[in-house]
């Protein structure tokens, strides 16, 4: 087989994603006939038609839905060695990090502790939804996801799952709700009003769980689904809030915050997810084995939400 000229892929893959010619090349600054021209050169290159006409648009055949996903291949591993290679040299190396728009910002700083603060690094921030990040981070875009959500195991992305921390989980409230006396779990849940994480939070399953075992119906002053929101509830004092003691860390220290008991069974799991790089960022690797001197990632094959 003859060798195949990148830049007809290229074309090749505008067009797939495109569906019509006519757009694809406005978009390339192209005639269409000169597009349409590559396109067959390409598939004579590779002996097998890439398109068939449905109606007005271009459908890819079997061949071609297996040429874009090489194809999408190529471009990815060609973007990792550029940034990859740009950092090269350079006096500051990036870490680009996506973060969960919900995750506690205590964790996150914790996580990259080690690198804050060095002159030689350039630490990059983005959160936002889990698919938005996922998107992200296939896309090279990022070199890391924080979460608390683990990604899908359906799918064909190929997504490295390294577990940072489990944090135990405590009801918080300011020392005038909490009192001097230590009460039990289940009279503070019965008599206390409750801050609670949202409903479509796996703490917050956990939590209605435990609640439902000792036979307590929670009175609940407001429901989160950003640790940050739950954490300043508690200091405005609207009731005990769930939530991982790392969280309040500071609050805590400073008496702002107490515990008042902590919730047995229930954790929080913080994640970092990565894909597999032929260039891995050596920053990220550098945290990963601070987390896991041991290493061994659990490997989930997971779509894009």
């Amino acid at each position: 087989m003859a060798a195949i000229n990148l830049h007809h892929l290229r074309l090749f893959r505008a067009v797939a994603l495109e569906g019509k010619l006519t757009e694809a090349a406005r978009q390339l600054n192209l005639s269409q006939s000169a597009l349409s021209s590559q396109i067959r050169m390409l598939e004579a290159t590779l002996g097998h038609d890439l398109f068939e006409r449905q109606g007005r648009r271009l459908v890819l055949t079997e061949a071609g839905r297996i040429a874009l996903d090489h194809a999408e291949a190529i471009f990815r591993t060609a973007e990792d060695l550029s940034a990859t290679l740009r950092e090269t040299g350079r006096n500051r190396r990036a870490l680009r990090v996506g973060a969960l728009a919900t995750l506690s910002r205590n964790f996150q700083m914790s996580f990259l502790g080690p690198l804050t603060g060095r002159g030689d690094v350039e630490i990059v921030l983005r959160s936002g939804s889990q698919a938005e990040l996922l998107k992200s981070l296939e896309a090279l875009s990022l070199d890391v996801v924080l979460t608390n959500l683990p990604p899908s195991r359906e799918g064909e992305t190929p997504w490295m799952v390294h577990s940072l921390a489990d944090q135990p989980v405590s009801l918080v409230g300011t020392p005038a709700r909490v009192g001097p006396v230590t009460r039990p779990l289940s009279a503070l849940l019965a008599t206390e009003p409750l801050v609670l994480p949202a409903m479509d939070t796996a703490l917050r399953a956990s939590f209605d769980a435990l609640a439902s075992r000792l036979g307590v119906v929670p009175r609940i002053a407001a429901e989160a689904d950003d640790m940050a929101m739950l954490r300043l509830l508690a200091r405005e004092d609207l009731g005990l809030a769930i939530l991982p003691p790392i969280v309040v860390r500071d609050e805590l220290a400073q008496g702002l915050l107490v515990e008042a008991a902590r919730l047995d069974g229930i954790s929080e799991t913080f994640l970092a997810v990565t894909v597999a790089r032929r260039f891995p960022n050596p920053l990220l690797q550098e945290l990963l084995s601070r987390a896991h001197p041991a290493g061994n990632p659990e490997t989930l094959t997971a779509p894009l939400p």
